[in-house]
């Protein structure tokens, strides 16, 4: 099954979408000072308007699953601006240097939190990297911190979010993990299909497994996509 994913972050036509009624008063002024400092930094690649729009639709879907309400338009910033640079660099307005690699499973509270952390902990700045869920969850695992931590690998800003158009078409690689609904296919991209098991209910133990089991995937995804010149520089003598 496929999911239909939004398109109003691009769309200036879009009504924008329903703000929270409970929405804390020094939230609102958050949001509206974020969206001023995006437009700022993003100016002449993406509108006033739509960053707006992003801004305060990404606290919607946030506030939706969340169900701790605390800072969570510190979050809504984080996840707008991944938004607004991936619509920017899907338009063409910022150059994508590095691949574009987007890991998506239903909760985004376990495997493609997990995949994430470890192709970013392993390719570092040669590869830009998402993750989100078809249907997200409140929270990363307990589960999944314990047992990245013991890999001393950890999980920067790691919180459930939606998939999004945007994040959709800026992706060269898309990674579907398990049993999940497709998001659009756009042309040029590579999608692939990884089973592996849920973390949701999983032990510690587990859990390990799982991570056992996607280091060796994003091992081998890393070896496929590196670029040659960091390749090289990995495989080259050391000096005498």
């Amino acid at each position: 099954m496929s999911t239909n994913l939004p398109e109003t972050a691009d769309d200036p036509t879009a009504p924008a979408p329903e703000t929270p009624a409970d929405i804390p008063r020094l939230d609102v002024h958050a949001l509206n000072s974020d969206s001023s400092a995006l437009a700022r930094k993003f100016d002449g690649m993406v509108s006033e308007e739509t960053i707006e729009r992003i801004v305060f639709e990404s606290y919607t879907t946030l506030h939706r699953s969340a169900r701790v309400k605390t800072h969570l338009a510190a979050l809504a910033k984080h996840f707008a601006e991944d938004r607004i640079r991936a619509l920017a660099v899907a338009r063409g307005a910022i150059e994508a240097t590095v691949p574009q690699v987007l890991f998506v499973d239903t909760l985004n509270t376990g495997r493609s939190q997990i995949a994430s952390a470890l192709l970013t902990h392993y390719a570092g700045g040669n590869v830009e990297v998402r993750s989100a869920g078809t249907s997200p969850g409140h929270e990363v695992h307990p589960q999944v911190y314990e047992a990245m931590d013991a890999r001393g690998v950890a999980l920067i800003r790691a919180f459930p979010k939606p998939l999004t158009d945007d994040v959709v078409r800026v992706s060269d690689y898309v990674v579907l993990l398990g049993d999940v609904d497709e998001p659009p296919r756009y042309e040029g991209k590579e999608y692939l299909t990884w089973d592996v098991a849920a973390a949701k209910d999983a032990s510690v133990d587990e859990v390990r497994a799982i991570v056992d089991d996607l280091d060796s995937r994003v091992r081998a995804l890393w070896a496929e996509i590196e670029p040659a010149d960091e390749q090289t520089e990995a495989t080259a003598p050391s000096p005498a």
